[in-house]
């Protein structure tokens, strides 16, 4: 990864957006000294504790839903769980109704899941990383969440001042769409700041039954694509 990207990245993007791309690229220098790259530590989950019961998934089934090396084995993965360094939410907005976005922006599960998982993938060409996060809900919660971020896409798409770990960032507009056969729903973001054009990650918001996957793709170009590989093996995984 380019280190103009990791610059130009400090002022325009969160500090997990720069963390899960740094992140992303040690891994794949790991990977490139072993010749091989390193699986996700998630272990694969029964059907039976996958499948949706209304009460909302365990973090352990959550996890074993969550995509792996042998997913995408020309992707590289590298280790973003919720347990390490932005896995607990600082978000902030200047707008309450906007807060919700700004979560979304840090990769953390929003609401009050019963279970949720996270991981970064590096796209082969190492130009692009995606943090997948799934998130499991009791009873209409995930259907709550998903409408409370569609919602706030309309209500904050003038913008908002989005904070994440004491900085600020203006985002001045946010631009929304659907996204092609994805789950039962599904939202694309992408979002614009007062900082000079800087591409700012994408956002693919992706309902499944009782569980949601957030999508956050950054990139080291001036447009950021969705992470469309990651996301349509993701959700295939869901079921």
């Amino acid at each position: 990864m380019r280190t103009t990207f990791v610059r130009r990245t400090v002022l325009t993007t969160s500090a997990v957006s720069l963390a899960l791309l740094v992140t992303a690229c040690g891994a794949a220098e790991k990977a490139d000294a072993k010749g091989d790259a390193e699986p996700s530590a998630s272990a694969p989950a029964s059907a039976a504790s996958a499948a949706p019961t209304g009460k909302g998934k365990t973090g352990a089934a959550v996890a074993g839903l969550l995509l792996t090396q042998g997913d995408l084995p020309d992707h590289t993965f590298s280790d973003f769980s919720l347990d390490g360094p932005g896995g607990r939410d600082t978000s902030t907005s200047d707008k309450p109704e906007c807060k919700v976005l700004a979560q979304l922006q840090t990769s953390v599960p929003l609401g009050t899941p019963t279970g949720a998982a996270r991981t970064s993938v590096l796209a082969p060409t190492r130009s692009s990383a995606t943090a997948v996060t799934l998130a499991s809900y009791a009873g209409k919660g995930a259907e709550e969440t998903f409408s409370a971020v569609k919602t706030a896409s309309r209500t904050c798409a003038g913008g908002y001042l989005a904070g994440h770990y004491g900085d600020t960032l203006q985002i001045t507009k946010v631009s929304s769409g659907a996204y092609a056969a994805a789950g039962d729903e599904a939202l694309a973001l992408t979002f614009e700041t007062d900082t000079g054009g800087e591409a700012l990650p994408t956002l693919v918001f992706v309902r499944k039954g009782d569980t949601v996957a957030a999508f956050s793709t950054a990139s080291d170009a001036r447009t950021v694509d969705q992470g469309k590989p990651v996301v349509d093996a993701q959700v295939a995984k869901l079921g």
